[in-house]
């Protein structure tokens, strides 16, 4: 098929009917929607400018501040003055989307117009000389419950009451992995539930490699949180996709999420401006609503794997919203912790962080010392907020389509500070939403990670921890609040 002729489905993200107000007290869904949604109105006229231009209206959600508009590529290159190309196996287009003038103080961003993929999954499978070594092969690996156990994590709730969410951008779970892994931990399983967004799927397959993270991150989030139901949103691997399973899931009014992990992202260069405002305000919308987001900080170092020679952070834990979750390398004997350092492996297999080159400081930081990006000088928010157990080489055992694997990346941090959070929820009655004015104004929140660093640029530039605040552990391992 012609490509002006193909059919496709885009995002249109529209604007709050009024500002958000500061973070504090938590608002209903119904006061959310009632003052801070968008305007029936505004999507109106959204969809009688796209009815104009030939396009259908998919669906308008006001709580998601989207309407999706479907119709031929020929047809939304007339809308928004564009043209198409392709390349190799995704669409992109040029110039830059033209918004009529009745619309630009409605419309706030275009998705869905380019089908790049955008992100990858933060985990590393164990290897020895190179080999898929199994649960009995490793040195020090560590079951999620045993990890929950010697972090110090609350033992008196399991999670019950709480529904922790999970976007995954590709791969699948199989209900019998579920199964045979919990039962081998003597956990019941929590129920799991797989929702499609953009047309993604519960898709289990052992040729794409991201089953590791889709089981990673269930195994990791409900042995920590058994009580805790799991909500899987799949989608595309496309910024589109991404956004539209994270406002989803914020806005699940059936399941609830209290906290949802992202173990995907990619260096802050690689996103577009308007990219990384909608998933910022859609992570403020979630600390309005009461919601918690925790995001793996990447696995490549300072480096987050850009071959330019200068400093990345990973986005979109680089978010001020976002619960930032770095790595270490733990040794444990007897259940105690001997060490524990920033995992740092190779210059592919490091603790993501260091500072965003587009947020500003927020003020929660204002005085953790976070130090200006190396390469821009500029004054930027710090990335991780907290680390925990990351290297594969002390990993996570896990099973992945029936096979024992050993995994580690900042991906496990993430769902393992969710169930966290879930467990927090529970105990305390209420959910812990975003926790980081208390994380940084409370000492002793945190177990603090003083040696190490993340340096893996060409130019062996980055950041070495020590007490405090650092950008490549944050203030170390959160284990209450």
């Amino acid at each position: 098929m012609d490509l002006q002729d193909e059919n496709i489905t885009v995002t249109i993200r529209l604007r709050r009917k009024k500002e958000l107000p500061p973070i504090g007290k938590v608002l209903t869904r119904e006061q959310y929607l009632n003052d801070y949604s968008s305007a029936q109105a505004d999507a109106a006229k959204v969809e009688a400018f796209a009815h104009e231009h030939l396009l259908s209206t998919a669906g308008i959600d006001l709580a998601r501040r989207s309407v999706m508009l479907t119709g031929k590529v020929s047809d939304f290159e007339t809308a928004f003055s564009i043209k198409f190309q392709k390349h190799n196996n995704y669409r992109d287009f040029s110039p830059g989307v033209q918004i009529p003038d009745e619309l630009k103080d409605i419309i706030v961003g275009v998705f869905g117009l380019q089908n790049k993929p955008i992100a990858r999954p933060m985990f590393q499978v164990a290897k020895k000389n190179g080999k898929i070594i199994s649960h009995a092969e490793a040195p020090q690996a560590f079951t999620p419950d045993q990890l929950s156990k010697i972090y110090g994590f609350p033992q008196n709730v399991n999670g019950s009451g709480e529904c922790i969410a999970i976007i995954e951008l590709g791969g699948g779970f199989r209900p019998a992995d579920i199964t045979n892994y919990f039962k081998s931990l003597n956990i019941t399983a929590p129920q799991v539930k797989a929702i499609a967004v953009d047309g993604g799927k519960n898709d289990p397959t052992t040729s794409d490699g991201a089953d590791g993270e889709v089981m990673l991150d269930i195994e990791v989030a409900g042995a920590v949180a058994p009580g805790a139901n799991i909500v899987v949103y799949f989608t595309t691997n496309t910024d589109q996709g991404f956004l539209d399973a994270i406002t989803t899931a914020i806005h699940d009014t059936t399941n609830n999420p209290s906290v949802i992990s992202i173990s995907w992202g990619s260096a802050e260069v690689n996103w577009t401006q308007q990219a990384m405002d909608n998933f910022n305000e859609a992570f403020q919308t979630a600390a309005s609503l009461g919601v918690s987001i925790c995001i793996a900080a990447g696995d490549s170092g300072s480096s987050d794997g850009e071959t330019d020679g200068k400093v990345h952070v990973d986005f979109p834990a680089s978010s001020p919203y976002a619960l930032a979750c770095g790595g270490t390398s733990l040794t444990v004997n007897n259940n105690v912790i001997t060490s524990e350092v920033v995992w740092h492996d190779s210059n592919t297999s490091a603790s993501g962080g260091g500072v965003s080159s587009y947020f500003p400081l927020p003020d929660y930081q204002a005085n953790a010392n976070v130090p200006l990006e190396i390469d821009t000088q500029f004054k930027g928010r710090g990335v991780p907020d907290v680390a925990a157990d990351a290297d594969p080489d002390t990993g996570y055992k896990v099973l992945v389509d029936g096979q024992e694997l050993v995994i580690g990346g900042t991906s496990a941090v993430a769902p393992l500070m969710a169930g966290l959070i879930a467990l927090l929820n529970q105990q305390n009655g209420k959910p812990s939403g975003f926790i980081h004015p208390q994380l940084y104004s409370t000492p002793g929140l945190c177990r603090d990670i003083t040696s190490g660093n993340n340096k893996t640029t060409s130019a062996d530039t980055g950041y070495t921890a020590g007490p405090g605040w650092d950008a490549c552990s944050g203030w170390g391992v959160l284990s209450k609040l």
